[in-house]
């Protein structure tokens, strides 16, 4: 905070020695004392008020950022669930099932009920 130095003590301490006298130079240096430690709480009190209001509004930015990110992704998802892409549209069209193979996989089970039907009339 500031730069004093040993040499700059000294002249305090000793102009200090001749104003107050030997008596009353500890009471002052003291009193003193006091009156800088106050101020110095006062400060580091403020610093951590001002940290911790600057902590808090970051904190809110980031979730005010994060709620936009949600929302703007959430109305991406709906709008491609309800309008699928031409490119998205003939990939789900290929991994459907052909015609060819529904037929197919619909006579299996009826031919598997027939054949239950004949093994339960012979026993």
């Amino acid at each position: 905070m500031f730069d004093i130095g040993f040499s700059e003590l000294l002249v305090v301490f000793v102009v200090g020695l001749l104003i107050l006298g030997p008596e009353r130079l500890p009471v002052a240096a003291k009193t003193a004392g006091l009156w800088i430690r106050k101020i110095r709480r006062s400060i580091q009190s403020v610093q951590r008020e001002i940290n911790a209001q600057l902590d808090q509004e970051e904190l809110q930015r980031s979730i005010k950022e994060t709620n936009e990110r949600i929302m703007r992704e959430t109305a991406q998802f709906e709008q491609d669930v309800e309008a699928p892409t031409p490119a998205k549209a003939t990939a789900s069209a290929a991994s459907e099932v052909s015609p060819e193979n529904v037929q197919t996989s619909e006579k299996e089970p009826a031919t598997t009920a027939k054949s239950m039907d004949e093994t339960q009339s012979r026993a």
